[in-house]
């Protein structure tokens, strides 16, 4: 091992002894919790052959995987063929931030610099990030092997579940390694790492829908890898050594780019800057709106072309679910056999709605990031107030929501009109989705006043979006508390055009974001600045 290794890798566990338990237990426990709530949703065998119905036709498929066991549908494949892509998502998102903290934005802060002043190789930085990733994957692995098991859905396919969501994290984990050498950011990075995830997936999708069981186009993602395991239906291991292969590949090709690039620069080099500064650019609001302009743009893409997936789908799932009648899986669709494009719709938008939330956190974090680097102290050291700061920050990154669901909105109004003809179907689609803003305002808003109190509290903004979006995906089949369907945001969003629109919930919502912003600038203005 390089030198310094093992007591940098003492220190980064030290450092995450907190965050990163919470994140693999909040994973796995996610992992558990589909697989007991799947067998309370779907309970009969009459429920398991209509969700298969739905999951066995083109939407289904790009939405949740090939799936397997379709024709005699148990609970364990219906939650790998409906649940197991979250999840693999997830683990990849959770690797991806681990390595992005660890690397890059240690080289960002200057903390690294002064970590190689000591009798430190190079290369320990790298290898500690590879080490803690390994270690994290296989204790997500571990942890969702037991808290799945006791589902019942057998201890072999079980571990290869577990062993799925192991590969998933190193894999990713790995890109993140390379693109943290080529990016210069921590922002940059991390964003170029989850567009890699939305490639993974989008191929997978569309590799998926060309032939049963998927295609050759499926086998050049990660992600299709995993799903060809075929766990609780065939179990087959083989398709992980392609993941393990990758991953060695991908932390061999990181550790030689980092070779040939300087401490603190990107192989990607940013462009130089104009002399002087626009007019435009000048105050905080214009300024986080500037900063925001290269990941909102990439999210923007990414959520385009999902909305144009989902929305190509549009007259297939019509199709295919036209002369259902099983009351659950209706429910979920609208709850009227001749409302089904609608309830798809609806449904759709819904996904696009927890990609634009999931931009408006990963975007707000900012926040977090500079006032750590210091950048909101010199910030506030000129004529800025503490309010100012904050209002302008969120609000820059409400303004990168908009942009983000407006693209995947007309990616999912616009396919569907081309695909049945309809063209209303492009205003439909577009407002489906900006129905959310709203909401995405509250929980941005939750963020930001964990933010005020104390900047690791900004997770309180996560911590709410995760119960809010399940409430939101299997509120309808778990008999939830009535109180704790009111509690989510997006309860109170309208689903169109499944429903009418009713301007009463989004008010509600708007109110009660501004309400709680207005309470962040008072904790903000009343702490102290933190730094490292």
């Amino acid at each position: 091992m390089p030198a310094g290794t093992w007591p940098l890798l003492r220190l980064a566990l030290r450092r995450d002894r907190v965050k990163l338990p919470l994140w693999l237990v909040w994973v796995a426990g996610m992992a558990a919790y589909f697989a007991s709530a799947i067998q309370i949703a779907y309970p009969d065998e009459a429920d398991l052959v209509a969700i298969a119905a739905f999951m066995d036709s083109p939407g289904g498929t790009v939405m949740s995987g090939p799936g397997y066991g379709w024709d005699a549908p148990t609970h364990a494949t219906a939650f790998a063929g409906a649940y197991a892509l979250y999840l693999y998502v997830a683990a990849a998102f959770l690797s991806v931030l681990l390595v992005a903290r660890h690397t890059r934005a240690e080289e960002e802060a200057g903390r690294l610099e002064l970590v190689r002043a000591a009798a430190v190789d190079r290369r320990t930085p790298l290898t500690v990030a590879a080490l803690l990733v390994l270690g994290a994957g296989l204790v997500l692995g571990l942890l969702a092997f037991a808290l799945v098991l006791p589902a019942g859905y057998g201890a072999a396919g079980t571990a290869l579940f577990g062993t799925s969501m192991t590969a998933v994290a190193w894999v990713f984990g790995a890109v993140a390694l390379v693109t943290a050498q080529l990016a210069e950011r921590s922002r940059a990075a991390t964003g170029l790492a989850a567009l890699t995830i939305g490639a993974a997936v989008a191929v997978r999708g569309a590799g998926d829908t060309l032939g049963e069981n998927g295609s050759a186009l499926s086998w050049l993602s990660p992600i299709g890898w995993v799903q060809q395991t075929r766990v609780f239906f065939d179990d087959r291991w083989w398709p992980l050594l392609l993941c393990l292969a990758a991953t060695v590949v991908a932390v061999v090709l990181a550790s030689r780019l980092q070779a040939r690039r300087d401490l603190g620069a990107g192989l990607l080099a940013g462009r130089a800057g104009a002399p002087r500064a626009h007019a435009r650019l000048v105050g905080p609001f214009a300024l986080a709106l500037r900063l925001e302009r290269s990941g909102g743009l990439g999210w923007s893409l990414a959520l385009l072309v999902l909305g144009l997936m989902y929305g190509a789908l549009t007259d297939s799932v019509e199709s295919a679910l036209g002369d259902l009648d099983n009351e659950t899986l209706l429910a979920a669709l609208g709850g009227d056999a001749g409302r089904l494009l609608d309830g798809y719709l609806a449904t759709s938008a819904l996904f696009n709605g927890y990609v634009v939330i999931a931009f408006a956190l990963v975007a707000g974090r900012r926040l977090v990031a500079d006032e750590r680097a210091g950048v909101t102290g010199l910030a506030l050291a000129a004529p800025v107030g503490r309010v100012r700061w904050l209002v302008a920050s969120v609000g820059a990154t409400l303004v990168g929501a908009a942009v983000v669901a407006v693209a995947g909105g007309l990616g999912l109004g616009g396919a569907a009109a081309l695909v049945t003809g309809d063209v209303a179907l492009l205003g439909r689609g577009l407002a489906a989705t900006l129905v959310y803003l709203p909401a995405v305002a509250v929980l941005l808003a939750v963020a930001a006043l964990g933010y005020a109190l104390r900047p690791g509290a900004y997770a309180l903004g996560w911590a709410v979006a995760v119960v809010a979006m399940v409430v939101g995906y299997l509120g309808f089949a778990l008999d939830l508390p009535a109180w704790l369907v009111d509690a989510s945001p997006l309860s109170h969003v309208p689903q169109l055009p499944l429903e009418s629109f009713a301007a009463v919930g989004p008010a509600v919502l708007l109110a009660v974001g501004a309400g709680l912003l207005a309470v962040a600038t008072v904790a903000f203005g009343r702490r102290d600045l933190v730094a490292g």
